[in-house]
């Protein structure tokens, strides 16, 4: 599964936001983060945090 991460500047509050779109392709995203970010590099980096903590402990149990 291939998806395409855009961090785009919101005008009113000068912060970035991530359209994150699936599949890669698609022209529409398939969610959006609020505009909390200083820059397009803290927004990409923000999320790729979360894909690799999520994929380090995918497929582990909790109880």
């Amino acid at each position: 599964m291939m998806i395409r991460i855009e961090p785009v500047l919101d005008e009113t509050s000068a912060r970035y936001f991530l359209e994150i779109y699936n599949p890669a392709d698609a022209t529409e995203p398939f969610i959006t983060t609020v505009p909390r970010y200083a820059s397009p590099a803290a927004a990409e980096q923000d999320v790729l945090a979360i894909l690799a903590a999520a994929a380090s402990t995918a497929g582990t149990e909790t109880h």
